[in-house]
Parts: C-alpha cells; sequence; structure tokens
C-alpha cells in the first residue's frame, strides 16, 4: 500500500485480490459498505445521491457523514463523494460550503483482482489542518486494509471508532 500526503491532498493505493465488479459493489451498496467501512451506512448509488457513514450505530448527528453526497459515479471506474471529518475536526472541515472531496478509482488488473486509489482532497495548507491530514492519512489506510481484508478472507475491520 502506498501512502503520501502534500498540498492538500491525501492518497492511498491498495490491489485486491477480488474481482473488479465485487470491489465495486463494496463501495456502492450500503451493506456492504457497512462489512468494512462503518457499521451503518445508506449509499444511493446515482449522482446526488447520498454517501453517509455512521461510525456510531443508531447515532445520525455524531462521528457520522451525514449530508455527504455523490458527485461523479462512473461504474466499475470512479466515484467521488463529498466528505466530513469525524467530531473532533468538526469546526474546521465539516461546514457544508467547504466539504473535501473522496474520488475512489477503480481498475481491473485481471479478472481476479483491482487496484483501488483513494484520492481525499480539498485540505487546507494551514497549520491547524496538519491533525486532520494526518488523522485523515492514517484512517484512509486503515480502510483500504479493511476493505481488502473484507474482500479476501471476509473479516472487515470497521473504521473510525472514537
Amino acid at each position: 500500500m502506498k501512502t503520501t500526503a502534500n498540498e492538500k491532498a491525501i492518497i492511498n493505493e491498495t490491489t485486491i485480490n477480488s474481482p473488479l465488479n465485487l470491489v465495486w459493489l463494496a463501495w456502492t451498496i450500503s451493506d456492504r459498505v457497512s462489512e468494512w467501512f462503518a457499521p451503518e451506512a445508506k449509499i444511493e448509488a446515482k449522482e446526488g445521491g447520498a454517501y453517509e457513514l455512521y461510525f456510531i450505530p443508531g447515532n445520525s448527528t455524531g462521528m457520522s457523514t451525514k449530508g455527504c453526497k455523490i458527485n461523479k459515479l462512473i461504474t466499475e471506474n470512479g466515484l467521488e463523494f463529498t466528505w466530513k471529518g469525524p467530531d473532533q475536526f468538526e469546526d474546521l472541515m465539516n461546514n457544508e460550503d467547504e466539504l473535501t472531496t473522496v474520488h475512489v478509482s477503480f481498475q481491473a488488473i485481471n479478472e481476479d483482482s483491482a487496484k483501488v486509489v483513494v484520492e481525499h482532497r480539498g485540505f487546507k495548507d494551514h497549520d491547524d489542518w496538519i491533525e486532520a491530514i494526518n488523522w485523515h492519512q492514517m484512517a484512509w489506510s486503515g480502510v483500504l486494509d479493511s476493505l481488502k481484508s473484507a474482500l479476501e478472507k471476509g473479516e472487515g475491520n470497521l473504521c473510525c471508532h472514537p
């Protein structure tokens, strides 16, 4: 897995030993997302549809991406959605008018494996953002590890518990 953080962006990538269509479905079906990313998910796989993750079951106000939307959706190729950071960064990065964006690209390597690249953009280039960037760099690495484990072994590790 490669992880880099540079001016206002975090880029993580991994190769998963799973067919591209299953990797795609893992990101775009609510029940599948809740197996490896967040315990509750509301995904409406269409442009303008919801991409909401709830990291504390039953809590729709804290530790969530409530209100986030899919900006772009290209089947088995790309997915882009708006993003809200965890509660500790709420004042910094959860302003509805200035949300960061996550772009996930998918590429078949062969019929049994796929490459996934997550690009999280929109971080500000200010010192007060350093902690948020570092946290997200760690979190996206864990998210991709969980996705890989869920698809290859059936054992996802849900992300970002408080």
